[in-house]
């Protein structure tokens, strides 16, 4: 986006990328379906952003979801709005849009150096590349990083920036996983091998062995933040090898992840069956089982089986089946005691990165004139369902803006009056 905005300032523009080809990570945003944004009211739509709504509130006000709509369609291709009002290009993939992006970058005069990971500066301040070939040292009258947070580094976003902007002096939040799954903690002590002896960490080995990789739907969850709020959702999310993920737990992993790091542990309450009233589900375990067991009981009688079945046997002490009551009531709450989120690499996206207050309006750092950042290095995080792709489109047409305006002032302070 920044390149795109710079080549039709008629600027010169080079794009550097360590990867063999661009765009890898938004082509895997593309695997499940493109979600390029939302359908939602403005205000909704930017209270995604939590912490750092005031802070990207410009940046959507310039280019928001109706601009990329519109943009995406100067492209040639199409959108629908699904059932949940997110916005998809028409045949759901995001390689077509990608090529036909570039095709026209390509147009515009803009040049591609692949395989070139970005070192810092040399002493005399050129931007240091290592390429296969060597060191190639490249000047540059403005410089815009958009190197990604540290999620999926696979892909090329594996966060080796960090240090060369500490190393400048600017701040940088540490990075942490957005939009990620978590690991559970036993409540009875569940030994889990792989965990190390004696550890309680994890499902125990049976129920991981029967269960991990099947979903839990439909589920609704409760989760109280570290400001007191209660926040409920409804949906979906999968079982792991070691605990949960899926866009449920998604939806709700910032608050997870911060209490977490605040108490060393955080617990969320499911509702296995969210569609059934308290009275009615007592009364129907309560109902006489006879011979029947528990399990066969809650299936004939509730419809409860499966995955969820276990779920109550993995998480609630024996006894707690004998009180038709407690039991319902469980069902309706059962506590999920997380103890830690997955690594970094393993999420879907980065909270964290180069404070905001680091940066001006035209999100050039206040410290290195000329540098300008943009995307995901920056320091904020949003819920998957479109939020994240129309932020980082923003930032990267802001930083593009800016880093145009910066050009023209020096030209204008190089011009004798």
């Amino acid at each position: 986006m920044a390149a795109e905005v710079l080549s039709h300032g008629g600027v010169e523009v080079d794009v550097y990328d360590s990867m063999p080809s661009v765009g890898r990570k938004f082509l895997l945003a593309g695997k499940g379906g493109l979600n390029l944004t939302h359908s939602e009211p403005l205000q909704p739509f930017l209270a995604r952003y939590g912490e750092r709504r005031e802070q990207i509130a410009p940046l959507l006000a310039a280019f928001g979801p109706d601009e990329l709509v519109a943009w995406v369609r100067e492209l040639g291709l199409d959108v629908f709005v699904g059932s949940s009002g997110r916005i998809f290009p028409q045949d759901m993939k995001a390689a077509p849009l990608l090529r036909a992006w570039l095709h026209r970058l390509r147009g515009s005069g803009v040049r591609f150096h692949l395989r070139h990971r970005w070192c810092g500066w040399s002493d005399e301040g050129l931007l240091r590349f290592a390429t296969p070939q060597g060191e190639v040292l490249q000047p540059a009258a403005a410089t815009i990083l958009a190197a990604g947070g540290g999620s999926w580094p696979q892909l090329g976003s594996d966060a080796a920036w960090v240090p060369l902007l500490a190393a400048r002096g600017i701040p940088v939040s540490a990075l942490r996983p957005s939009n990620c799954g978590f690991d559970v903690a036993s409540p009875r002590g569940a030994q889990n091998d792989s965990a190390g002896k004696g550890a309680t960490l994890g499902w125990s080995d049976h129920f991981r062995s029967r269960f991990a990789g099947q979903p839990l739907k439909p589920v609704a969850v409760d989760f109280t933040d570290r400001n007191g709020t209660l926040i409920s959702r409804q949906g979906e999310f999968v079982v792991t090898q070691s605990g949960v993920e899926g866009s449920l737990i998604y939806a709700l992993s910032a608050g997870i992840r911060d209490e977490i790091a605040a108490s060393g542990a955080a617990v969320i309450y499911l509702d296995l069956l969210p569609d059934w009233e308290l009275p009615r589900l007592i009364g129907e375990v309560a109902h006489p089982r006879g011979s029947r067991s528990m399990s066969s009981h809650l299936q004939s009688r509730t419809g409860l089986k499966g995955v969820k079945t276990a779920l109550l046997r993995e998480l609630l002490p024996v006894a707690e089946f004998d009180n038709p009551e407690r039991l319902a009531r469980a069902i309706k709450s059962l506590p999920l005691p997380l103890a830690a989120p997955r690594p970094l690499a393993e999420a879907i996206s980065t909270a964290g990165g180069v404070a905001f207050e680091a940066l001006d309006r035209q999100l050039m750092l206040r410290a290195l004139p000329g540098i300008f950042c943009a995307g995901e290095m920056l320091d904020w995080e949003a819920p998957t369902g479109g939020y994240l792709l129309t932020a980082c489109f923003s930032s990267g047409r802001a930083a593009g803006l800016g880093a145009l305006a910066w050009l023209e002032g020096q030209a204008m302070a190089a011009t004798p009056t």
